[in-house]
């Protein structure tokens, strides 16, 4: 046990033999009298001497007599010497074995000593080692080793331009990695999500961690992390060569092509999407893994959300599948992009729902005829128009009929009235959201997806199809929705340039499937919760989250 106590630096192990044997001879019998027999083999087999049990006088030596044997006198004093009494000595306090510490006692001293020590520590014997296998220990000592990196842990969105990203930091074991989350491929909405590593940290050496860059596929090489402050860390890789491939830049970008979008260029025909595809990666792999990331939250959920807001994979055309946030402000949800594109930046608000303007859709035949969902649709706008003039008029001057209060809308203004063409608008020519545009020329012809067997409505809900001339990417959307609301989508040319907010219709299908048309686009975007668990993203108020849409909207306008 003296090794024991060695290792552990804690006290004198009790029956220690190594000590009895540098003692004299009445000191050894004395400290074995405070002794209990150790018959423990494996202590036995670290000392290498037998174990002592031998009974002690009162005088200290050893022998059965007692105060006035002649044989304790001889004992205590030498040949010769005459019997005497000696005092009885004061008992020394009882020393404790750590054998004989409860187990929460031993996990706390383990975890206080050197994370590289600990290994040797369990090879002194079965009950240590069966202490250190305790999860408590090792997660303690990363946290301390790790201890520069805690504020990295959590969900951080990419500076890549316009791309954006959703990057989640989680303890693996003893590692912290960073995994970048991406969209199943086009245009698979209910697809679970993908996600790849793209840096570890770990212990090495006592009191260091070692950064490595997982980018590429030539295995973990050397990186770099910078905590620039509380909500921000960069990371550098310091061996780009590990990211490039034998075949050159032509097959770096087969490889990323069939990660990307699992099809090879050959499969995808429309030159815009070529054109789009080779953008965004040319784009991408220029930064080499040495990027910037800056914090999101998740939203906070109310009781009175109309569902549990969260993140969504959403079609976008031509763009393939990208990540929006849904969170809910009062009287109206915003749909916040953390993935974007050339038209529409992540960052930017993509959808506005109005929770003050239900829509009533018509009855299936109806519905499928787009001008007469554009009507509805568009008076919804001018009634929303009045309102907001009323709203503005000074104060003190009368409400006019049906004006709300000043605080029955708390999303931001819309801009002006959209006037009704006499016709349905052609879609703008430039690429839009919602695969609109010159992206048109993708989707299949016809006047609409193909007539579908019209389940009856579930309790609270009613039949819907899109409308006829609607395009959408994915044709397995619900044939039933609970519920729609007037809305608001962003579109605008490359380079976020003239954006601008066009009317629509937000329908919510269940808990975790939610669809928008845009009426100018006459197209439709299908979006699918993401069920996937992230820890350390909660915001510590909701005046933090509102705070971090604003600054990651800055970041794009």
């Amino acid at each position: 046990m003296a090794v024991c106590a060695r290792l552990c630096g804690v006290g004198q192990a009790r029956g220690c033999r190594r000590r009895q044997q540098r003692k004299g001879p009445a000191e050894a019998a004395g400290a074995a009298a405070e002794s209990e027999p150790d018959t423990d083999p494996e202590e036995e087999r670290i000392e290498g001497v037998p174990v002592m049990a031998r009974p002690v006088g009162a005088c200290g030596a050893s022998g059965h007599g007692g105060a006035g044997d002649p044989g304790a006198g001889l004992a205590a004093g030498g040949a010769g010497s005459p019997v005497s009494t000696c005092p009885q000595p004061p008992q020394p306090p009882a020393r404790c074995s750590l054998l004989e510490l409860p187990p929460e006692l031993l996990v706390e001293i383990f975890a206080s000593l050197p994370g590289t020590d600990l290994p040797s520590l369990a090879q002194v014997c079965t009950k240590f080692r069966r202490i250190l296998n305790t999860d408590t220990i090792w997660r303690r000592r990363c946290r301390e080793v790790l201890h520069r990196y805690r504020h990295i842990l959590g969900l951080w969105q990419p500076d890549i331009g316009p791309y954006g990203g959703l990057l989640n930091v989680v303890v693996d074991g003893l590692f912290i990695i960073g995994w970048m989350y991406l969209p199943p491929h086009d245009p698979h909405v209910d697809d679970p999500m993908r996600f790849k590593p793209l840096f570890r940290i770990h212990l090495m050496e006592r009191k260091s961690a070692t950064v490595e860059c997982m980018y590429g596929h030539k295995g973990p090489h050397n990186g770099h992390i910078q905590i620039v402050k509380k909500d921000e860390f960069s990371t550098k890789c310091n061996q780009t060569d590990h990211h490039r491939m034998s075949g050159g830049r032509q097959e770096e970008f087969r490889t990323w092509l069939r990660e990307e979008w699992g099809r090879t260029l050959e499969d995808i025909f429309h030159e815009h999407m070529q054109e789009l595809i080779l953008m965004k990666f040319i784009y991408t792999s220029q930064y080499d893994n040495c990027l910037t990331y800056r914090r999101i939250y998740l939203p906070p959920t109310r009781p009175d959300d109309l569902i549990k807001p969260g993140l969504f994979k959403g079609t976008y055309g031509s763009h393939g599948l990208e990540i929006v946030m849904l969170s809910f402000h009062g009287k109206c949800a915003k749909g916040t992009k953390i993935t974007g594109d050339p038209n529409i930046p992540a960052g930017q608000q993509t959808v506005e729902i109005d929770l003050m303007h239900r829509i009533q859709l018509p009855d299936v035949e109806n519905l499928r005829n787009f001008n007469e969902l554009s009507r509805i649709i568009l008076e919804v706008r001018e009634q929303v128009r009045q309102e907001q003039q009323q709203q503005q008029q000074p104060e003190g001057q009368e409400e006019g009929p049906g004006q709300a209060p000043p605080s029955a809308r708390e999303c931001p203004p819309e801009p002006p009235a959209y006037q009704k063409p006499e016709q349905p608008a052609p879609a703008p020519s430039w690429g839009a959201e919602g695969g609109g545009g010159t992206e048109k020329g993708l989707e299949a012809s016809g006047d609409g997806p193909p007539a579908a067997p019209e389940p009856a409505p579930s309790e609270g809900g009613q039949p819907f199809v899109l409308p006829a001339g609607v395009i959408s990417r994915n044709e397995d959307y619900p044939r039933t929705c609970r519920m729609c609301f007037y809305g608001t989508g962003l579109i605008a040319g490359h380079g976020f340039t003239s954006p601008e907010r066009t009317p629509g219709v937000f329908i919510l299908f269940d808990e975790d499937r939610f669809g928008f048309i845009w009426l100018e686009l006459k197209s439709f975007s299908l979006y699918s919760r993401i069920k996937a668990t992230f820890q350390n993203a909660e915001p510590p108020s909701p005046e933090a989250f509102d705070e971090m849409l604003k600054n990651i909207q800055a970041l794009t306008t």
